[in-house]
């Protein structure tokens, strides 16, 4: 059978085949550690699921704009001025399915046949499967732990091209947690108004930021970025509402009339259940982020700790997200050892091929600090048999 050439062309995603073989594992009765989750463990918050109830009582159940219900959009734009110092329009905002489709509906709408993603090395799996599709070739520009796996100016001018018309950036970043500062962010931002390059900002991980009160977004860095980025949020991860998929994109008003255009014949509106649990999820207080941030503060320094115990093992501390990135090089293949330590050790972790870092591991510290501590355990037992 034939299929089309750009979908023949898409990998599989790793994290969804290891997640679904740890779960298959956990209920034939194995007593699995699942580092492989990239979502919050914890339960949505009540008043959340509450407004979801109400919205379902009142009826409110029907289709919605494909863009979004305007009070939803309005308080988008209110979050935006607030937490990022940006001034969006109603107008200028979709929501979506998740920030995933989000991000495929702005490459879609961007990226034409054989035009250039520039895309930081670590990577979000998805990016460069969505480039593909769209037609587009992802430009994979390599960093390393010197520079915090972070793109640096000189990298980025550097592999330009008549053909570039897009930059990826995701931060705070999964797989390997790091974040930009302003410094950083100018000087890219500086490339891409010389070059006319547009920017995708993912920063679905925003609310997760441990060591600094300094969060920014790069479109906050002058018109001509902002004109030229597309910034990228959702709820899944600050509110523990993955499920619900619900995520939003923002940018100059042709760029989200095309991305809106495109919805109108994919998706329409995405849940409107979903959005009324949104709206009330924007406003709540920030203790409600604060809360889980917290936590999830205590699990990186457990699971950093225990690594620096490890043999053979290297990583660099996340300053975001709920990732730990670990340098396995020393120790051997990382999919074969992502396959042993799962079957062997029942410990669920992603091997770095997927993220263009073949030699790493990405474990999420999205799980009771009890289960971390157990779960490195094994990890290093298996490395010491194994050595």
């Amino acid at each position: 059978m034939k299929f089309n050439r750009r979908i023949e062309q898409v990998v599989g995603s790793t994290t969804l085949a290891i997640t679904a073989k740890a779960k298959e594992l956990k209920a034939q009765g194995f007593d699995v550690v699942n580092f492989a989750a990239g979502e919050p463990d914890f339960d949505t918050p009540d008043s959340i699921k509450q407004a979801a109830i109400k919205a379902i009582n009142d009826g409110l159940t029907k289709y919605t704009p494909s863009s979004g219900i305007i009070e939803l959009r309005k308080i988008i734009a209110a979050k935006f001025k607030r937490d990022n110092n940006l001034e969006y329009g109603p107008n200028q905002i979709v929501v979506s399915c998740g920030a995933k489709h989000s991000i495929y509906n702005v490459i879609l709408c961007l990226v034409d046949d054989g035009e250039e993603v520039v895309l930081p090395s670590p990577y979000w799996v998805s990016y460069p499967e969505m480039i593909k599709i769209a037609g587009g070739v992802p430009k994979y520009v390599k960093t390393t732990a010197a520079t915090g796996f972070k793109l640096t100016a000189d990298q980025l001018a550097a592999v330009i091209t008549p053909k570039t018309k897009l930059l990826i950036l995701n931060s705070p970043s999964n797989p390997t947690g790091m974040i930009y500062s302003k410094a950083e962010l100018q000087a890219i931002a500086d490339i891409c108004v010389k070059h006319k390059i547009y920017v995708i900002s993912d920063e679905i991980y925003e609310e997760l930021v441990y060591d600094t009160n300094e969060y920014v977004s790069i479109a906050a860095l002058g018109k001509e970025i902002f004109d030229l980025t597309i910034t990228i949020n959702g709820v899944s991860k600050a509110y523990a509402m993955t499920g619900w998929r619900i995520g939003y994109a923002a940018g100059a008003k042709d760029i989200m009339d095309c991305v809106q255009k495109l919805q109108d014949h994919s998706t329409s509106n995405p849940t409107t259940i979903s959005q009324y649990a949104t709206l009330q999820a924007l406003n709540e207080p920030k203790e409600i982020t604060k809360a889980m941030r917290d936590e999830f503060r205590k699990r990186r320094d457990l699971i950093y700790s225990l690594f620096l115990d490890c043999p053979k093992v290297k990583c660099i501390k996340p300053e975001g997200a709920f990732y730990l990135f670990v340098d396995f090089s020393a120790v051997g293949d990382s999919e074969k050892i992502a396959k042993a330590i799962l079957e062997e050790k029942y410990v669920a972790g992603i091997p770095g091929d997927s993220f263009g870092a073949p030699g790493f591991m990405r474990f999420s510290f999205s799980t009771s600090q009890e289960r971390i501590k157990e779960g490195v355990k094994r990890i290093k037992d298996w490395i010491l048999a194994n050595s």
